[in-house]
């Protein structure tokens, strides 16, 4: 089975050959169907495959464009002297292999992620960069990789959106996984609350993430997963999260939450 990844390259040549090789990879998208049956399967999680990776890839990429429209400078610019579009590359493989170690286990799958992606960073690199600039970009997309997850910090702007990233895939859809089999707890209840998710450029401060929720439970997805992301991530200034509830037939508890 081949996965469509529809990435908006807008014309950065780089990061269409990337993605021409991901999507060509008969191996990586076996490691995805792993992934998932660890995850789904297994574990009662929800989607770590290939439609989540895609989710995030497509996110990183918007959040990122955008910092960079406001001259916010990308961390491979700053210390390596690269381009825009190669922090787009970053942010990319980032998100497309910061899952993969769930493959092995759940705990630390971040570090067993950064082992496995080294190999088709490497692969995916050759032909458009030079020795040295392949060793830059790896250097920080398997940082990207290892820092999403806590209590590892993001050190660079391109990490920190990454993990950002990972959290906005939230809505309700990636719960139904684990609810329908049967794992009812404050997670899957709270992810089946989120109808919606955008991200608006501009308003209140660069980015505003406007978050619909169908019952106050949601709440518990923005503060304990979305919000520490954030924080952690030191790009809270150019963020404005803004939740509220789109179904008011049964009782309302809050009707709006806002960091």
């Amino acid at each position: 089975m081949e996965y469509v990844f529809n990435i908006p390259s807008k014309k950065n040549l780089k990061l269409e050959h990337v993605m021409e090789r991901i999507r060509e990879d008969k191996k990586l998208q076996t490691l995805w169907k792993c992934s998932n049956v660890m995850a789904i399967d297994r574990m009662g999680y929800t989607d770590h495959g290939p439609t989540h990776v895609k989710i995030v890839a497509n996110l990183a990429l918007k959040l990122l464009r955008i910092l960079i429209n406001i001259k916010v400078e990308p961390s491979i610019v700053t210390n390596y002297g690269m381009k825009n579009e190669d922090a787009e590359v970053v942010v990319v493989l980032g998100s497309v292999f910061h899952d993969l170690g769930m493959i092995v286990i759940r705990n630390d799958h971040e570090k067993y992620s950064a082992l496995l992606a080294s190999e088709f960073i490497e692969k995916f690199l050759d032909s458009i960069y030079s020795e040295e600039e392949k060793a830059i970009i790896t250097s920080e997309v398997l940082h990207a990789i290892v820092a999403h997850e806590h209590p590892n910090k993001p050190l660079t702007l391109e990490a920190g959106i990454v993990g950002i990233a990972d959290a906005l895939d939230m809505d309700s859809g990636r719960a139904r996984i684990p609810f329908e089999a049967g794992k009812v707890d404050i997670h899957s209840v709270s992810a089946l609350s989120i109808e919606k998710v955008e991200i608006i450029e501009g308003e209140k401060k660069p980015i505003t993430i406007k978050i619909s929720m169908s019952d106050s439970a949601g709440v518990f997805q923005i503060d304990e997963l979305l919000k520490p992301r954030i924080i952690k991530s030191g790009l809270q200034e150019y963020f404005h999260v803004i939740a509220e509830i789109a179904c008011k037939k049964n009782k309302v508890i809050i009707e709006k939450f806002e960091i």
